[in-house]
């Protein structure tokens, strides 16, 4: 039965793929709320545990792409239930060791997963519906993650400090166990939805016009991140808040970032294009409030809201794009965008430090902005972007029924 046909079994699949990614997303962010609880147990600083955040994020930038080519003759249903498995092995080898070291590698091992996972379950998704429900369709999977930062992160994070860290894991591999199973019952069985060959996905995959949008995603979440990764301290210095207070405007922020996700793949499918542009421009907006009323704090819960809705609403369009402008490339492609947001992700983050020491918390916003300034013209030009004339859009392929994959 093909799932085009049958709207209910098409959303108890994006469902699914919605769920593996709230597993994944959870125990790529709960590290930060135990890591000082493995720090003491594995006898490093909070510093050296800080690690292990980079050891998953390599894991997802590098190890995600190379993963995907490796398997790249892989039926795509395959593929989703053997990177689970993994991913699930790797968590416990995470919750059943007191080594520093297997806990690096560990981290790597399921960053890597991480990536293979979110970009082959996004390009599936994109798979399962008709065209112009595909912004839709990508939306379930990165809200996935939106809703774990919500949800499965806090949750997490009081298992650790209430029974230890490593049960924190455990209770990620039994979550994974249940998307793991719900995987191999409700998601169809697609065999290979692009060319076969390492060579014909990368041509594809690396051709200018999917680099240039992976450079303006790098930019756009690379700016964000300036500033989002030292808010807290903002909130403290500039706002005057503390304690709880924090973590309420965190969640403000939070709530409205998953709400972003899944509205932002409507935007998506009516022109992603557009979308980023708009979105590029209301950043710069929000970003220069947040900096004058950030002493403001009812302005800058409501600033807050509206940066998590526009900030995290524009990743459908971004992943849509890369994997419409690869063609028959998307599957390899689709890695690649994890690969740049996470980039991304890294360099502000470093970049905001960098504000941070050298002219004050109150800067971060300054950074962001220009950032978002300098996206706008790169933005811009990629609405000009078209897949070559002698490549479809996605994948074309028929959607296949559970008895025809032969994987």
């Amino acid at each position: 039965m093909n799932t085009a046909e049958n709207p209910r079994r098409t959303q108890l699949a994006l469902g699914t793929l919605a769920l593996g990614a709230f597993v994944i997303g959870t125990a790529e962010l709960v590290i930060v709320g135990i890591l000082n609880l493995i720090a003491e147990d594995t006898g490093v600083s909070v510093g050296t545990a800080g690690l292990l955040v980079t050891a998953y994020a390599l894991g997802i930038c590098i190890g995600g792409p190379l993963l995907t080519a490796a398997t790249i003759r892989l039926g795509r249903h395959t593929l989703l239930w053997s990177a689970l498995s993994v991913f699930l092995v790797g968590n416990l080898l995470a919750a059943l060791t007191t080594s520093f070291g297997a806990l690096i590698v560990a981290r790597v091992i399921t960053g890597a997963i991480h990536g293979l996972f979110i970009g082959v379950a996004s390009a599936l998704a994109a798979h399962l519906v008709p065209a112009g429900q595909q912004g839709r369709a990508v939306a379930m999977v990165f809200g996935g993650i939106a809703v774990s930062t919500v949800i499965g992160v806090p949750l997490g994070t009081l298992v650790g400090n209430a029974i230890g860290w490593q049960a924190t894991f455990v209770g990620i591999v039994a979550l994974g166990a249940v998307a793991l199973v719900a995987t191999l019952a409700l998601v169809p069985r697609i065999g290979i939805t692009g060319p076969t060959g390492l060579g014909a996905q990368a041509k594809h995959a690396f051709a200018p016009r999917v680099l240039a949008q992976l450079g303006v995603g790098l930019l756009l979440l690379g700016g964000q991140f300036a500033a989002f990764t030292y808010l807290a301290s903002y909130l403290e210095d500039v706002t005057g808040i503390s304690g709880g207070a924090v973590s309420a405007f965190l969640l403000v922020y939070g709530i409205a970032s998953a709400v972003g996700v899944f509205g932002g793949g409507r935007f998506a499918d009516r022109g992603a294009a557009t979308t980023l542009v708009v979105a590029n421009i209301a950043l710069a907006l929000i970003l220069t409030a947040l900096h004058y009323v950030g002493d403001n704090a009812a302005l800058t819960a409501v600033a807050l809201a509206v940066w998590g809705l526009v900030g995290f609403g524009l990743v459908p369009s971004f992943q849509l794009r890369v994997i419409t402008l690869a063609g028959p490339g998307g599957d390899l492609a689709a890695t690649l965008g994890a690969s740049a947001v996470n980039a991304g992700i890294a360099g502000g983050a470093a970049a905001g430090g960098w504000a941070v020491e050298s002219h004050g918390v109150d800067s971060v916003f300054v950074l962001a902005l220009i950032v978002m300034v300098v996206a706008l013209p790169a933005t811009w030009a990629a609405t000009r972007l078209r897949p070559a004339a002698d490549e479809p859009a996605r994948p074309l392929s028929p959607v296949a029924d559970p008895v025809s994959d032969p994987l």
